[in-house]
């Protein structure tokens, strides 16, 4: 086959943007609750998505989270707890950009205002000696979930308001917590030398699997989310990787900075 008859992917042909979806998280959730007897009710309007589920282990293990009643989703079980005074909830082990993003729609339908991603990445540009945060202000679309929600670009990014407000959050964090961008693929088991090259080249700080699915969606749907990487490891090239440290204390530290930050700058 010529380069001549080369077709385009399927992912990037037959979408409609400004089309409503046929089928919506509202609609599956209330067949949800209706099957499982589920009441209808609050989930709290911070919330959390955990895909790694050290920090939902965590909060279990030390009582402080229980299950949420009302969370009607046929796939993941959504808890609440609270730290500093705020009312969060967290669903944890929502790995890859299709399932965060399934996820992050049934949050919003369910009365979330705020929703925030954590979760771990591997090194692609040394800034430092891992483990240590970022947010992640941009992240570069290779995936497939990001393409059902914005045309075809080469990243998506968070909303500039938030990311200009969180720019001054953290200064109270006893750590450093960098800002960049990330590289989000739906296959950690093909990131290759070239891959990892052209990344770095573009000045990617780490590789996970949700953030730019997350954004894409946060801008079609006009829903703030805020995507921060912890950076673990080199990929299993080096010894004892994957260390996260205090990962859970700093996070939930760094969450409560986050909140108290952009309060009033979201809904509610």
């Amino acid at each position: 086959m010529s380069n001549g008859d080369l077709i385009q992917p399927p992912i990037l042909t037959q979408k409609y943007y400004a089309s409503p979806s046929v089928f919506t998280p509202e609609n599956l959730l209330r067949e949800a609750k209706r099957q499982k007897s589920i009441n209808h009710g609050p989930i709290p309007k911070i919330c959390l998505l955990d895909p790694d589920g050290d920090l939902v282990q965590h909060l279990m293990d030390t009582g402080q989270a229980h299950r949420n009643p009302h969370w009607a989703c046929y796939h993941t079980c959504l808890y609440d707890f609270q730290y500093q005074g705020i009312e969060f909830g967290i669903v944890g082990t929502a790995v890859g950009a299709s399932f965060a993003v399934l996820v992050a729609e049934e949050m919003f339908a369910s009365g979330c205002e705020l929703l925030i991603s954590i979760t771990s990445a591997g090194q692609i540009t040394p800034i430092a000696t891992p483990p240590y945060f970022f947010v992640i202000e941009k992240a570069l679309r290779d995936e497939g979930t990001s393409y059902h929600y914005l045309p075809p670009s080469q990243y998506s990014e968070i909303d500039p308001g938030l990311n200009a407000t969180l720019k001054s959050v953290f200064q109270p964090f006893p750590k450093s917590v960098f800002f960049g961008a990330s590289w989000t693929t739906d296959a950690p088991f093909r990131e290759t030398e070239a891959s990892i090259a052209y990344s770095r080249a573009e000045g990617i700080l780490g590789v996970e699997m949700e953030a730019a699915a997350l954004y894409a969606f946060s801008h079609a749907r006009s829903k703030p989310v805020i995507c921060l990487a912890q950076i673990t490891n080199q990929m299993g090239q080096v010894e004892n990787d994957f260390e996260k440290g205090e990962a859970n204390i700093d996070a939930l530290a760094m969450f409560a900075l986050i909140v108290k930050g952009v309060e009033g700058s979201v809904s509610g």
